[in-house]
C-alpha cells in the first residue's frame, strides 16, 4: 500500500511503524473472510483491509477523525484474525493500536461514551474496586432489562453471585512439591482474580505439583490491555512498567524461568511489553526481557509434561474454545488441546474456530449488539459439539460463554489440575 506520510510524521517511532506495517498490505482481501465484524456486517469498512486505508487516511490527515472512521474503528474487536489469515504477515495489531491512541488523543466522544470508558479503566484493573461495582451490579441483575443498551449489557455479564477472594493472589512464594524444576512467576491479574479466583488456584496446584516454585510477585498488577485497547496509552504504560519493574526484581535475586500468564488477553500483552517501550532508554531492555520470558501456561506445561499417571476421573467430553488472543494473538492453537487429550478427556472443537466469540475485552460492554450476536453464533456451535463442560483460557470468553452453552465454562487448567490430583471444578458441581 502507498503511503504518504510527511518526514516530521516519520520522525515519530508510531507513524514510522505504522508506515512500515501500511506498506506491507497488498490489498488481497483474504482478511475479510475470517474478520468476525465483516462476516456480520458485510461492510468494507468493517473489514480488516477496509480499516486499514481508513487509518491510513485518517493518520496521514492529521486532526480530528472523522466520526464514522472512529465508528468503523471501534467496531473492531482486535481479534486478530486477520493476523493470522494474511499471507504478507502485516502486523495489524501494531496498526490498530496506534489507531486508538490517535483517536483517544484527537477526538471528543459524546459525554455517555466518554464516562463508560472513563469507568471501566477506572474500574477493571483494580480488583477491590471491581468488586465492590459487582457486588452493586449483581443487586441490579433483576432490572438489566429495563435499562438501556449498554448499562443492560454490564448487568448481564455481573454474575449471580461473587467468589471469596482466595489468599494465594497476594504476593507470596509457592514452594514446588518435591524437587525444584523451575522457577516462575505468575500474573495473578486482576478481573480474574475477582470473577473467578478458581483459576489461579488450579495454576498454582498443578505447576507446583510438576515441580515449580511460582511466585507472585509484589508490585505486579493489571497488565494494562483493557486501557491500551482503549487507547489509554498512559494509563496502560503506567501498568506495564509496574510489572516489568516487579518481574525484574525477581529475575535480578532469586531468577525467573518464566512469567506465566493464564488469561491469554494478557500474554498477548505481555509479550509485546518489549514492543511497547521499545523507545524509552529506561526501560526497553528490562520490558525486553520480560516479554523474552512470557509464556502461556499451556506452553509452559507442554514443556513440562503432564505426570505419569495423568487421567481424567470419568469419560468427560470437552469441547475447547480457542479465545482468539492465545490462537491469533499469541498463535497456540494445539498445545491446549493435546494437554486436555493426553490427560484422558475427550475433546472437540466447534465449527469456526477462528472466528470471536465477541468478549474481547471491554468490547461486550461497548459494543453489546455486535458482541451478542457473536455470542450467540459461538453458542450455537459450542452446543452442536454436545459437551459436557466447555475449557477456555481466557476469562473474558468464559464469562462471554458461560450460560450460553448450557454446560459449564471451566479454564483449561482447572480440567488438567482434576485430572492430575486435584479437585473437581466447582462449576461442574
Amino acid at each position: 500500500m502507498q503511503t504518504n506520510f510527511s518526514l516530521a510524521q516519520l520522525a515519530d517511532p508510531a507513524y514510522e511503524r505504522s508506515n512500515e506495517v501500511l506498506r506491507s498490505c497488498v490489498h488481497c482481501g483474504f482478511c475479510t473472510a475470517t474478520c468476525p465484524t465483516y462476516v456480520l456486517l458485510g461492510d468494507e469498512r468493517d473489514s480488516p483491509r477496509g480499516r486499514i486505508y481508513l487509518i491510513r487516511d485518517m493518520l496521514e490527515r492529521g486532526g480530528a477523525p472523522e466520526p464514522q472512521v472512529v465508528t468503523h474503528i471501534d467496531r473492531c474487536l482486535s481479534c486478530l484474525s486477520c493476523m493470522t489469515t494474511c499471507p504478507a504477515s502485516v502486523h495489524y495489531m501494531h496498526l490498530v493500536d496506534h489507531a486508538r491512541a490517535y483517536i483517544e488523543e484527537h477526538h471528543r466522544r459524546p459525554l455517555t461514551d466518554r464516562a463508560l470508558r472513563r469507568l471501566l479503566a477506572w474500574l477493571l484493573p483494580h480488583p477491590k474496586r471491581f468488586r465492590l461495582a459487582l457486588i452493586g451490579a449483581m443487586a441490579g441483575r433483576p432490572f438489566a432489562r429495563m435499562m438501556p443498551g449498554r448499562l443492560k449489557a454490564m448487568l448481564a455479564l455481573a454474575p449471580a453471585s461473587l467468589p471469596m477472594p482466595s489468599g494465594v493472589d497476594r504476593p507470596q512464594v509457592h514452594r514446588a512439591a518435591g524437587e525444584r524444576r523451575k522457577r516462575v512467576a505468575l500474573l495473578a491479574g486482576c478481573a480474574q482474580q475477582v470473577l473467578n479466583p478458581a483459576i489461579n488456584e488450579a495454576t498454582i496446584r498443578l505447576l507446583t505439583r510438576l515441580g515449580c516454585e511460582v511466585v507472585v510477585a509484589k508490585g505486579a498488577g493489571c497488565c494494562g490491555a483493557l486501557t491500551h485497547h482503549m487507547g489509554m496509552e498512559d494509563a496502560a504504560l503506567a501498568s506495564v512498567k509496574a510489572n516489568v519493574a516487579a518481574w525484574n526484581r525477581e529475575a535480578e535475586g532469586e531468577g525467573l524461568d518464566a512469567i506465566v500468564i493464564n488469561a491469554s488477553g494478557c500474554g498477548t500483552t505481555v509479550k509485546d511489553y518489549g514492543f511497547m517501550l521499545r523507545n524509552d532508554a529506561e526501560w526497553a531492555g528490562r520490558a525486553a526481557r520480560v516479554s523474552e520470558r512470557a509464556v502461556d501456561v499451556t506452553e509452559l506445561l507442554a514443556e513440562l509434561g503432564l505426570p505419569d499417571g495423568a487421567a481424567a476421573p470419568a469419560d468427560v467430553a470437552v469441547t475447547y474454545h480457542s479465545a482468539c488472543s492465545l490462537r491469533h494473538g499469541q498463535q497456540i492453537a494445539d498445545p491446549p488441546k493435546d494437554l486436555l487429550r493426553a490427560a484422558g478427556f475427550r475433546v472437540a472443537e466447534p465449527m469456526e474456530p477462528h472466528l470471536c466469540c465477541g468478549s474481547a475485552g471491554t468490547y461486550n460492554l461497548m459494543q453489546p449488539v455486535l458482541a451478542e450476536k457473536l455470542k450467540a453464533r459461538k453458542a450455537d456451535h459450542i452446543r452442536r459439539t454436545a459437551p459436557d463442560v466447555v475449557a477456555a483460557g481466557n476469562i473474558g470468553c468464559m464469562t462471554q460463554l458461560q450460560g450460553a452453552v448450557g454446560v459449564p465454562v471451566v479454564h483449561t487448567v482447572e480440567l488438567l489440575d482434576w485430572a492430575t490430583g486435584g479437585p473437581k471444578p466447582a462449576a461442574m458441581g
